[in-house]
């Protein structure tokens, strides 16, 4: 190292590492040695008879032929590699033994703390060259009167500093870079040596320093900025309650009674989110809830209805209760998906808005709903049948269950399904979703009906939670939660952006909040301007977002 540097040369660098590559290059030689008739020749027999199948230069014979002699050399290839295994084993052993005790201590210690010093020096630099700038620019404005020409001063120096801040941030990502490729050079040797089969401790240094390197504070706070401050809320709401109400805030019973509570929400967010994936929306979730509702507990009600649909007055009760409630579950799923259809094919066929087509749902739903029961609430439903479907096991209410479910489903669905990987494309580029032969109309539809399965669920969810009491006006403002529990989510209405968690964070959310808010006493119109806020900064960190990526 020169006298003058604190820091290692690139020549300097290699020869540190000279000695380790070299070491581990002649393990690696006696392992490739054992892998050709072993490891190696197995996977290229593989290769091959896989390609042999689908080759159609051969007849049908030829190709059975040339398998079979493939398959008679792959057994002596595999008995070579079990031979072989063992001592392979040791070699690595003895390879990772090596840089663990040479590695960090002989080579990327010394580099990180190089790249270290050479950041201050880089560091003290740019802040001698901005001193620099700013000398000449104040010595050079002391010579002008002219209020153009100071004008013009000001834009040059403002241009030198910015200059001067590009080539500063330049240096400072080679210097990280260094230190980067310095640290997982040693994750190459390792891969070489495990051909690429690494041990969870290994993949979770190599996901820990990948994150380090491409952290990025600006982007963080974009993304997580307002999961913070809410977080914050939370604590000082914590800390406020037990003094102003004198009863603990996060108690488990609390959390219970959130997760009770948000387990039906969450069925209309993921069917939300599934619209809003397609740079959509649904105004009418809450009207869905009040039908559901009112359906469900027409059905699932003991004895004579207090109210009739169109006059006519139902009563259930000759059915069993099991089968009641099931009954109710099919009605509620068909007419929330039958409205959905409707909203959902004015969009994929006509290219209407979803804010017009859904909307036009809403005051459908509602007119029709409060016509046909004039509006009345229909009492209780049978205790038996949630006592049946979402029982309390103790103290925890398996209403949870059922939301962990859909959870699943649904995550399944977007991510491991074709049509979830079509629901992000046409989300994202509609056009060119179409061109690679990816039907819109088809995916459109596939979101509303989907959605339109999660409404009825939900909605017959919340009704055996409130031992019904549907009416018409049910669920009214639901709509507005759900949008708000995806937005806040990070499921993005510029379209092909969003994921579940975020979906189910929103909601858990929204619903602790408004029960927080509810326990301290706040009153439910306040309540809604905090929620209004938070809608309003959620969506504005995701347009900043999206202008950023343009």
């Amino acid at each position: 190292m020169a006298n003058d540097r604190k820091y290692l040369s690139a020549e300097e660098e290699a020869e540190l590492l000279q000695p380790i590559d070299e070491y581990i290059d002649k393990i690696q030689k006696k392992i490739d040695a054992l892998r050709v008739d072993g490891s190696d020749k197995v996977q290229a027999l593989k290769t091959h008879i896989a390609l042999m199948k689908e080759d159609k230069n051969y007849t049908k014979e030829e190709r059975a032929a040339i398998i079979r002699k493939d398959q008679e050399a792959l057994v002596k290839a595999k008995e070579t590699e079990a031979a072989n295994k063992d001592e392979v084993s040791r070699l690595i052993k003895e390879a990772e033994a090596y840089l663990a005790a040479h590695f960090n201590k002989d080579y990327y210690e010394k580099v990180a703390a190089g790249c270290e010093a050479q950041k201050e020096e880089e560091n003290a630099e740019y802040a001698k060259i901005r001193g620099q700038l700013k000398a000449e620019h104040e010595h050079t404005l002391s010579g002008l009167t002219d209020r153009q020409e100071i004008k013009d001063e000001k834009y040059v120096y403002k241009n030198r500093l910015y200059d001067a801040q590009m080539v500063h941030e330049s240096k400072l990502q080679e210097i990280k870079d260094r230190r980067h490729e310095a640290y997982v050079h040693k994750y190459h040797l390792i891969d070489l040596l495990r051909m690429s089969k690494f041990t969870f401790l290994q993949k979770k240094a190599q996901s820990f320093e990948n994150y380090k390197y491409t952290f990025n504070t600006s982007q963080f706070l974009y993304k997580n900025g307002l999961y913070i401050v809410i977080i914050m809320i939370f604590i000082a709401l914590c800390i406020i309650t037990p003094m102003v109400k004198n009863t603990q805030l996060l108690t488990m019973s609390n959390i219970l009674n959130i997760l009770q509570q948000a387990s039906p929400r969450i069925f209309l967010a993921l069917g939300v989110a599934g619209l809003i994936l397609l740079t959509g929306t649904d105004l009418s979730v809450g009207r869905m809830v009040g039908l559901g509702m009112v359906t469900a507990t027409i059905i699932m009600h003991n004895g004579v209805n207090t109210g009739g649909v169109f006059g006519h007055i139902f009563d259930f009760t000759g059915i069993p209760a099991p089968a009641r409630a099931l009954l109710a579950l099919v009605v509620c799923v068909i007419l929330t998906t039958g409205f959905a259809s409707i909203a959902g094919f004015f969009m994929a066929r006509f290219k209407m808005h979803p804010f017009i087509s859904t909307m036009a749902n809403m005051l459908i739903i509602f007119g029709l709903v409060t016509y046909a029961t004039k509006g009345v609430s229909f009492g209780a439903i049978d205790s038996a049948i949630p006592a049946m479907f979402i029982p309390r096991i103790g103290k925890f209410p398996t209403i949870i269950l059922w939301a962990v479910v859909a959870v699943i489903v649904v995550w399944f669905i977007w991510n491991k399904t074709t049509f979830g990987k079509n629901l992000y494309a046409v989300g994202g580029n509609p056009e060119a979703a179409a061109v690679s032969g990816i039907s819109v109309f088809a995916v459109t539809m596939g979101a509303f009906i989907l959605a339109g399965i999660l409404y009825g669920f939900g909605s017959w969810l919340e009704c055996n939670r409130m031992i019904g009491s549907g009416s018409a006006a049910y669920g009214q403002g639901w709509d507005m939660d759900a949008i708000a529990a995806c937005v806040v989510g990070g499921v993005s209405f510029t379209g092909g952006i969003g994921k579940i968690s975020g979906v189910v964070t929103g909601v858990l959310i929204f619903t602790a909040l408004t029960y927080s808010l509810t326990i301290l006493g706040i009153d439910t119109n306040l309540q809604f301007i905090f929620e209004g806020i938070i809608i309003l900064a959620a969506v504005t960190l995701d347009c900043l977002k999206y202008v950023k990526k343009k």
